[in-house]
């Protein structure tokens, strides 16, 4: 018995030392009290370097802040997950953390577990890669149709009223009932020239190009205002002028932020806000939703929306910033820096 007690130990040690992933409990303090596994590939130390070390002694600051914030919420009973990619360059762990419960349901530590994710993180990036392919082309396509639109149908159906201008000139003193009929047939196709535009105006994708960003935002506003039931305020400054590109950027950085609010944050308010700050223009889209766990988006872990958000911001060089908690909302900001002078 003792025997296979024994062997069953060894193979228990070689596992957990060998292992791609590796487990550990805090204390209140943020004290390390106990390792299992390999923590090197995570921490950069052994196992025996880090027990009796405090949380803020082990990791650097920005990541030591989050990692603390991180205890202090699973102190209260919350579990959660992210992506982290630590020392060496390239890795990449997925992270849980979770309280470690007492017999009578108190929260004693605050255990955590590391998997080794590297491997899925380079497919994540190849499929980043081939997403943003896909989005260039549904952007260069919906370009396309945008000018087929304007140019080809919105010109013939202009011409088409025209003419019957023409024909209503030509014909009302012999027949009388023509003009209340070409009337009625040049309504419809102002319908349809309006409801054409408006499809061609969504569909371009240099639309602040075209229109400016405030009103291109206006527009944006009330398009929204269609599909949202509750309450959307928009608030700009007119009189800020950017670049083209900028414009263009923050436009649809805007589209996605109120799209993904609505969709998925269950709001019931949002605000689209154009300022000046002390850090240069900026434009934010706030929410009172359910909010989001932000720490996988700050690692690369994004989701579609997010993606796309920090594709177009990198585009133009603004700097994306999108801050949230679970319960109170979130906030997707975006600032342009401007370029020093000289």
């Amino acid at each position: 018995m003792s025997t296979a007690v024994s062997s069953l130990s060894s193979v228990a040690s070689l596992l957990l030392g060998q292992a791609p992933s590796c487990h550990w409990a805090l204390n209140r303090d943020l004290v390390f009290i106990e390792f299992l596994g390999n923590p090197r590939p995570l921490f950069g130390c052994e196992a025996g370097e880090l027990v009796g070390r405090n949380l803020k002694d082990v990791l650097p600051v920005p990541a030591g802040r989050v990692w603390e914030e991180r205890v202090e919420r699973v102190f209260e009973g919350e579990t959660f997950t992210s992506l982290e990619m630590p020392r060496p360059e390239g890795s990449a762990f997925a992270l849980k953390f979770f309280p470690l419960l007492g017999e009578t349901g108190q929260v004693l530590h605050a255990g955590g577990f590391a998997l080794d994710a590297t491997q899925s993180r380079i497919a994540e990036r190849e499929l980043r890669a081939t997403v943003l392919r896909v989005i260039h082309a549904r952007e260069t396509e919906q370009a396309r149709v945008s000018r087929f639109l304007h140019d080809d149908v919105g010109q013939s159906l202009t011409a088409a009223g025209m003419r019957l201008d023409l024909l209503r000139m030509d014909f009302e003193s012999r027949v009388p009932e023509l003009d209340e009929r070409t009337r009625a047939i040049q309504e419809l196709l102002e319908g349809v020239m309006n409801r054409i535009r408006d499809l061609s105006y969504e569909l371009n994708p240099s639309v602040v190009e075209r229109a400016g960003l405030h009103a291109a935002l206006d527009r944006l506003a009330g398009r929204s205002r269609r599909m949202f039931t509750g309450t959307l305020r928009f608030m700009s400054d007119s009189s800020l002028h950017l670049p083209a590109p900028v414009g263009s950027a923050m436009y649809k950085i805007a589209q996605e932020a109120i799209h993904n609010a609505i969709r998925h944050s269950g709001c019931s308010q949002l605000e689209l806000l154009v300022k000046t700050t002390h850090a240069g223009p900026a434009l934010e889209v706030r929410d009172n939703g359910c909010g989001f766990e932000t720490a996988p988006a700050a690692d690369g872990r994004l989701g579609l929306g997010l993606m796309l958000m920090e594709h177009y911001a990198g585009q133009a060089n603004l700097r994306l910033e999108v801050a949230s908690r679970r319960g109170k909302g979130t906030v997707v900001r975006v600032i342009y820096e401007r370029p020093a002078a000289g």
